[in-house]
């Protein structure tokens, strides 16, 4: 630690200015990766949401689907069931 200020006190005001300029620069590119990493880290997720979404809405649409075709299939039961017994009426 002595030895940092020691230069510092060599080079005077001036030295004093180039250490904080390489400082901040350091810190500044640090934080700059840092940014980098979080900005790629919510891209990723943003497209997992964009998949996940797009599974829901497949999901839901097959779900319809399929509700519809077992009331179109109780419907047609339902039918043959009112036939035969009106057929047994008949008989």
């Amino acid at each position: 630690m002595q030895d940092i200020f020691g230069t510092l006190v060599q080079f005077g005001v001036a030295g004093l200015m180039g250490v904080l300029w390489v400082w901040e620069r350091m810190h500044s590119r640090k934080r700059e990766q840092q940014l980098t990493r979080a900005h790629e880290l919510l891209s990723r997720r943003d497209q997992s949401v964009s998949v996940l979404v797009r599974l829901v809405r497949h999901n839901t649409r097959t779900m319809v689907n399929f509700e519809r075709t077992q009331q179109r299939m109780c419907d047609v039961l339902e039918g043959i069931r009112h036939e035969i017994s009106n057929h047994q009426k008949t008989m």
